[in-house]
């Protein structure tokens, strides 16, 4: 893949996201998913969440219904090797920068027919840093159509406000457009082949309808920041242990002297009462968008 082009990374600072179509190999691909087929095996005979899975509500042990599995790094290496390959790494440097640390990864699984909607937000709202040199490689399993539930992304809103994802003084992890004010009908879906990759900005709003369709919608992502980003909220902003602070770089040299930009910021605080997940999150949002909400350029019917 290489590096971005000029108009590639033009196109990332005004609107927000970019999305590159078939970056990862047939054998990448193929990896990917026998490794998540292999770790799905294990969510058989679960009959609540834990630190691996978090399932959908309609999930029964004998009848698993998994929507992320939370740290896919943490279980099984080929996350991070395939994080630092160079069919992911060369885009996101061309972004941030040359030193780039690894936050987080997650992925979230649409399976046909019920996969969970994710409700309007933006990612800097969990976890603001002293820059926004921040953002999500999102990784397509599977390819992403109009009706499978794909990321609808706001685009040119990472250059707004940090809308507050706060209900009765509590984070919950979401947002409803209608109260803040906010013309959510020019989002646009990301639709791509299954080997592509997104990235959008941490502070795009954006979220993603129920997956409507007889096909599968599973979706990695990881989470990066520039090395000169410090987190100021969320689970990653401990980095009392230098060593382990430092291990978290991907590519570059570490440094002691965060970059301050300014930027809004809202803090996370106080948590939400089930902060196991974003989907348990959201549920303190007084009015669910994807319940009300039709982008009429999507034409999906919903359900009555």
């Amino acid at each position: 893949m290489g590096a971005l082009t000029a108009d590639q990374i033009a196109t990332y600072r005004e609107r927000g996201y970019i999305v590159l179509p078939h970056v990862l190999s047939p054998t990448q691909l193929s990896r990917l998913r026998q490794v998540l087929a292999e770790i799905l095996e294990r969510a058989r005979g679960l009959t609540s969440n834990d630190a691996v899975f978090d399932l959908e509500d309609s999930h029964r042990p004998d009848r698993p219904r998994v929507r992320r599995v939370k740290t896919p790094h943490k279980v099984d290496p080929f996350f991070m090797e395939l994080v630092r390959s160079p069919a992911i790494l060369e885009p996101v440097k061309a972004l941030l920068g040359p030193s780039i640390r690894f936050q987080n990864s997650k992925l979230n699984l649409k399976s046909a027919g019920f996969g969970a909607a994710v409700e309007w937000h933006q990612d800097w709202a969990y976890y603001p840093y002293s820059n926004d040199d921040v953002l999500a490689v999102g990784v397509l399993l599977d390819d992403m159509t109009l009706d499978n539930g794909p990321m609808l992304l706001l685009p040119g809103s990472h250059r707004g406000p940090v809308y507050d994802h706060h209900v009765a003084g509590r984070f919950v992890g979401g947002f409803d457009p209608l109260k803040a004010g906010l013309d959510v009908s020019p989002a646009e879906p990301v639709i791509a082949p299954a080997g592509s990759i997104s990235l959008h900005h941490v502070r795009l709003v954006h979220g993603s309808d129920l997956n409507r369709s007889g096909a599968d919608r599973r979706f990695l992502l990881y989470e990066l920041a520039a090395g000169d980003a410090w987190p100021l909220a969320g689970g990653y902003a401990h980095y009392a242990d230098w060593d382990e602070f430092n291990s978290r770089l991907i590519c570059g040299t570490p440094t002691n002297m965060p970059r301050l930009a300014d930027v809004p910021v809202r803090m996370p605080l106080p948590a939400a009462l089930d902060p196991s997940s974003l989907y348990q999150a959201q549920k303190g949002l007084e009015r669910r968008s994807f319940e009300s909400y039709v982008d009429p350029g999507l034409s999906i019917p919903r359900p009555s």
